[in-house]
C-alpha cells in the first residue's frame, strides 16, 4: 500500500513539474523568443549592452560602419577583464565616435544610467539597442524608465541552443523580478 502511494505521490510530482515547465515556457515565448522588435534603422547612437557573447559588439560595429548611426556606445561590463573589447575601444574609429564605459553598476540598470547621462549631455533622441534577442523584453523595460527618448531594440543575428534559451528563461525572469523590486533607474 506504501509502495502505491509513494509512485502516485511521485507521478504526481512529475506531472506537477512537467505542467510548470510547459507553463513556464508559453509564458515566456512573447517575453523571451517573440519580443518585440525593431528593424534598424538611422538613430542618434547604437547602445551595445554588454554580456559575455561578443557577438553582440561585432553586429553593434557592423551597424555603426553602415552609417546607422554616427555614435556608437559599448558597455564593457568587464573592464580591462576583457582585453578584446579594451583594446578596441582603446583603437581610434574613422567611422563613427565610439564611447565606451563600464556601467556603474555593472548591469542593464547601470548601462540605462549612463545612457541616459550621455543622452542628456549628447542631446540624443533616438538610440538603437543591440543585445541578444531573450534579453530585450527585460532591456527595453529598464532602459525606459532611463531614457525617455525613442528605444529601437535590435537582437543580434543568432540562433541560440536550446540550453542557453532555458538558462535565459531563468535569468531574464530573475532580473526582470529584481527590476520591479528597485524602482527608478
Amino acid at each position: 500500500m506504501n509502495a502505491i502511494r509513494s509512485r502516485r505521490r511521485f507521478r504526481r510530482v512529475v506531472v506537477s513539474v512537467c505542467l510548470f515547465l510547459i507553463v513556464a515556457a508559453i509564458t515566456g515565448l512573447p517575453v523571451y523568443v517573440l519580443p518585440q522588435v525593431d528593424q534598424p534603422r538611422h538613430a542618434d547612437a547604437i547602445f551595445i549592452l554588454g554580456g559575455p557573447d561578443h557577438r553582440r559588439y561585432s553586429y553593434g560595429f557592423e551597424l555603426g560602419a553602415q552609417g546607422w548611426a554616427p555614435n556608437v556606445v559599448v558597455s564593457n561590463p568587464n573592464g580591462a577583464d576583457d582585453p578584446w573589447l579594451t583594446r578596441y575601444c582603446a583603437t581610434p574609429n574613422r567611422e563613427f565616435d565610439l564611447y565606451c564605459f563600464a556601467p556603474d553598476p555593472p548591469t542593464t540598470k547601470g548601462e540605462g544610467r549612463e545612457l541616459r547621462r550621455l543622452a542628456s549631455q549628447k542631446g540624443w533622441r533616438s538610440v538603437m539597442v543591440v543585445t541578444l534577442r531573450p534579453h530585450i523584453s527585460r532591456a527595453r523595460f529598464i532602459l525606459e524608465k532611463c531614457f525617455n527618448g525613442e528605444l529601437m531594440m535590435v537582437p543580434i543575428p543568432t540562433q541560440l541552443p536550446l540550453p542557453i534559451w532555458a538558462f535565459h528563461y531563468v535569468y531574464q525572469t530573475a532580473g526582470y523580478a529584481r527590476a520591479v523590486l528597485q524602482p527608478g533607474c
